[in-house]
């Protein structure tokens, strides 16, 4: 096995390079991947995106949105409703097998109570890629792992017949329905089972970023979490990741292990964190390895970590697995992952001894592992809309059966742990009156999730334009954010959800077409590079007052064209008045959820119309 470190430094140059001059947003999620199976974006059915022979049309998405609650039936037939209704409890039991069970979550972003977050209904992939899981959604997703459509299960997995099966299941996950969910499996398996977070926990909420991590830091503990690893909970800086967690040297506030095997300090390439640890469950040694986020220093503001690197460093993994099972003779080795599922389905395929990857960071949630060799490859979602169960049967040093369930963590289904519901009021209770602060109402259905712009990125961009007067106006294609269903109120908690960074200042400056493209560019880059381990993060930016023409297929410096502004095509040579937010240089201006929210105050019911922004060739 051959590892380059000299290429993704390379790599990891170019990138901060080209965004540091332009001083302008970066999508930090890593990229997701491939197939469509619709396109439904407004509440008014019409979507953002065209994809011409790629869609795979909902056709009763304008009745979905108008009657909410009925009329996410409609495109569903009587056998599949019957299944949903029963759905909710059978999702939730699996029968037992083996010696241990690995619970897993990652990505919550601080959601602390339950909420609705819709999947995304486009994933596009390259080459290989395409056509297979995580590259599914919709009704290719459904079909091939069997979900019936309108069920629960189908709710929590695909943006499908959305607002209608909203109305019927409610919201999803709530620290204290996952507590629930957690003790009854714990009860079930005692001594067996081992609970490890894959990172992204203390950031997404107003309650995480006024409290620095703390709030969620708590609620860690009192989820019973043994291992954790990393990403967001950098944007605190060094000294606050070693407060809460420790370092190699001295513990912290966690009451579980943090787990880093690829963080160094700059000048002596000492790990800042422990790589790996060995852990007895159901009578077998388990070494589980740490990997924190490869791309930390590119993905956010170098100022965060200044001194660190971090990197894949294969071979630093491919030297661990070799001592737990050489010199600490382990039974079976799992990696707590937070590169991306692309990035570790190749890691799997160059990394011998891994029985179990546990990854996260791009939020699939996939009702199966991938199995890659021996290496079972898990993605666990985000929000905390699902808990991964995986059953172990270990012996004579491997791995020899096993069986996985994604449980959706649907809060209809599971009454929440009362030990966790007071923290969680202690935690909210000073701010409520705050955060519930409405508005506006949305008459539209708002997300964010997808490889292009969200209906909820429409109203930040919408907001950044008026503010600033300006032509043009980028969003990070972050993949984090809540959904508001048609009629629901907008508060300004719900702001924070889609803007709670400690860079979320706005700016606004000249730049000129070629400048513009080049941006956009690196980030289609970033998306769509065919070695995955280019691919640093993040959705495609989003645009506001321009329309562009993509091939993901195409090389770098070719994929972006018939970039228009207000209809006109963009001049290479002009200087256009852009504004954005989260950018890594310097912005000047208020935060974005200041701007987002006294927009919305204005505008008091959001109601979008069809803005076709991206045609994918």
């Amino acid at each position: 096995m051959v590892h380059d470190p000299a290429r993704h430094e390379h790599a990891a140059r170019r990138f901060d390079r080209v965004r540091r001059a332009r001083a302008l947003p970066h999508p930090v999620r890593q990229r997701q991947a491939d197939e469509r199976a619709g396109d439904p974006a407004l509440a008014s059915g019409l979507p953002l995106l065209s994809l011409g022979a790629h869609a795979d049309v909902d056709l009763t998405r304008r009745d979905l949105v108008k009657l909410v609650a009925v009329a996410g039936t409609a495109a569903i037939a009587p056998r599949a409703l019957a299944e949903a209704r029963e759905a909710p409890e059978r999702l939730l039991d699996m029968p037992p097998l083996g010696n241990v069970t690995l619970l897993h979550l990652t990505d919550t972003h601080a959601t602390l109570l339950p909420v609705y977050a819709r999947e995304p209904d486009t994933l596009l992939g390259v080459g290989e890629e395409r056509g297979k899981p995580p590259y599914l959604t919709g009704e290719r997703f459904l079909r091939a792992y069997g979900i019936p459509r309108g069920s629960a299960e189908a709710y929590a997995t695909t943006y499908l017949d959305f607002p209608g099966l909203a109305a019927r299941y409610g919201r999803l996950g709530g620290y204290a329905h996952l507590a629930t969910l957690i003790k009854r499996i714990g009860a079930e398996r005692p001594g067996r089972t081992l609970l490890l977070d894959g990172g992204d926990a203390l950031q997404g909420s107003a309650t995480a970023l006024w409290s620095r991590g703390e709030d969620m830091l708590r609620a860690t503990n009192q989820l019973g979490v043994e291992v954790f690893t990393a990403h967001w909970e950098f944007i605190y800086g060094l000294e606050r990741v070693r407060e809460l967690f420790g370092d190699r040297e001295r513990g912290g506030r966690f009451a579980g292990e943090f787990l880093a095997q690829n963080v160094a300090e700059a000048g002596w390439g000492e790990r800042v964190f422990k790589p790996c640890t060995v852990r007895e469950v159901g009578g077998v040694k388990l070494g589980v390895i740490g990997q924190a986020f490869p791309y930390t220093p590119v993905a956010h503001p170098r100022r965060f970590v200044p001194d660190l690197t971090f990197g894949i460093r294969e071979d630093q993994v491919q030297a661990l697995v070799d001592e737990l099972r050489d010199r600490r003779q382990v039974d079976a080795v799992v990696l707590l992952s937070h590169n991306g599922i692309a990035v570790d389905l190749k890691l799997a395929t160059r990394v011998r001894g891994l029985d179990v990857i546990l990854g996260g960071h791009t939020h699939d949630g996939l009702p199966q592992p991938i199995q890659v060799g021996r290496t079972l490859v898990v993605s666990s979602g985000s929000h905390g809309k699902f808990l991964s169960r995986l059953d172990l049967d270990i012996r004579g040093g491997r791995v020899t059966a096993h069986r996985y369930r994604l449980l959706p963590v649907l809060s209809g289904a599971l009454a929440p742990d009362p030990d966790m519901a007071r923290l969680i009021a202690e935690i909210r209770g000073p701010h409520e009156a705050k955060l519930a602060e409405t508005l506006a109402v949305s008459d539209s259905l708002l997300y964010r999730r997808g490889n292009f712009n969200g209906t909820f990125d429409e109203v930040i961009l919408d907001a950044l334009l008026k503010r600033a007067d300006a032509e043009i106006a980028f969003s990070p294609g972050f993949r984090w954010g809540i959904t508001i269903v048609p009629g629901q109120r907008l508060t300004l908690e719900d702001v924070y959800s889609h803007t709670a960074l400690t860079y979320a200042g706005t700016w606004t400056r000249e730049l000129t077409g070629h400048e513009i493209v080049a941006l956009m560019e690196d980030v289609a880059d970033n998306l769509f590079h065919p070695d995955p381990y280019y691919r640093q993060g993040g959705d495609m930016v989003r645009v506001g007052g321009l329309t562009y023409a993509i091939d993901p297929a195409a090389p770098i410096g070719r994929r972006i064209r018939d970039v228009r502004v207000g209809g006109r095509a963009l001049d290479p040579a002009r200087r256009y008045r852009a504004t954005g937010w989260a950018s890594l240089g310097e912005a000047d201006g208020p935060p974005v959820w200041e701007v987002v929210a006294d927009h919305l105050r204005a505008l008091k019911r959001v109601r979008l119309d069809p803005r076709p922004r991206v045609r994918v060739l």
